[in-house]
């Protein structure tokens, strides 16, 4: 038996809870993982709230992360004592997720965990710290080093922005942090921010194009404030779009883009191939120390998990959210 978020839809509703399962109701997959830590997102927040549709199929267990120990293994790839993590490939959405003791997983989709990263660490880091390095990466990919001028950071008490913003600072990067949250500017002064400025500076409608301020962006938030950043990016500078937390609506004109030569930057963190996947997990290896993240950090267990998704919709929730499955 293990205990997992198991989430289902029927006649009585929608119902999200504790339930303790058997190892045989597992899906048959080629790996099969003993889970040691998972995380809390957005995304896990709406699964278990039911506030979204983000679930597709039922019953599911929640988690679109986990870290564990391979138990046993029908792939090549992977033998029982390995350590491994996962991360998007619609867990908690289409396939069984990691808010759960145990989990078997497409080969696939798993992949080694970094020597030199604990299981702890990786999901302390977790899908929006391995989004936010996709931001790094994609910012670098356009040439914009920490000579060009500052970066903005939006919604940067969340999962994305301060993972970023300690990423970015400890590259040497001039970071700006955009958050509705002021109360917590020193603690994202302490992540490495240089400067937190009130959101609302950013979401309300404002002009096509306005200062010139930003070289780059990481947004997480989507709607105005992502057009108000691409107005105010310098001419050749680019934007990393990864989320939609004040809307999915960009109402913007194509002037930064035709008249600055902007870059906007999709970023979809849920189905990079496994060499990106690599890559980016070997720079949050060197470019994120795992004491970078610890003043920001909540561990809980798989009920507190529970309990704690409506406060993550509502905003009330700052930093990480580490779950120990076993707790």
């Amino acid at each position: 038996m293990f205990n997992a978020i198991y989430i289902t839809k029927d006649d009585k509703g929608y119902q999200a809870d504790i339930q303790a399962l058997d190892t045989s109701a597992l899906p048959d997959e080629d790996v099969v993982i003993d889970v040691e830590y998972s995380t809390l997102n957005y995304k896990d927040a709406l699964a278990v709230t039911g506030k979204s549709p983000v679930v597709r199929t039922f019953p599911m267990v929640a988690g679109i992360d986990l870290a564990g120990t391979v138990s046993s293994s029908r792939s090549p790839r992977f033998k029982a004592g390995d350590k491994v993590l996962v991360n998007g490939w619609g867990l908690g959405e289409q396939y069984w997720g990691g808010l759960a003791q145990k989990a078997a997983i497409n080969a696939d989709f798993v992949q080694a965990l970094p020597e030199t990263i604990s299981a702890y660490h990786a999901m302390n880091v977790g899908t929006a710290g391995y989004t936010a390095m996709l931001c790094v990466m994609a910012l670098e990919s356009q040439n914009i080093t920490p000579d060009k001028g500052e970066i903005l950071v939006t919604g940067a008490n969340g999962g994305v922005g301060t993972t970023a913003i300690a990423i970015l600072a400890k590259l040497g990067y001039t970071v700006v942090a955009s958050t509705g949250r002021l109360e917590q500017a020193d603690a994202l002064k302490a992540l490495g921010a240089s400067e937190v400025i009130d959101r609302a500076q950013l979401s309300e409608p404002g002009r096509p194009l306005a200062k010139e301020r930003w070289a780059g962006v990481v947004d997480s938030v989507g709607s105005h404030t992502l057009a108000n950043a691409c107005a105010a990016t310098m001419s050749e500078g680019a934007v990393a779009a990864c989320g939609l937390a004040q809307g999915m609506d960009f109402p913007a004109t194509v002037a930064p883009f035709i008249l600055r030569g902007v870059k906007l930057l999709g970023i979809n963190s849920v189905t990079q191939p496994l060499e990106v996947r690599e890559k980016a997990w070997s720079r949050i290896a060197t470019d994120l120390p795992p004491e970078s993240l610890a003043s920001i950090t909540k561990n809980v267990g798989l009920a507190e998990a529970l309990a704690i998704a409506p406060e993550f919709l509502s905003g009330q929730v700052q930093g990480r959210v580490v779950v120990d499955v076993n707790k």
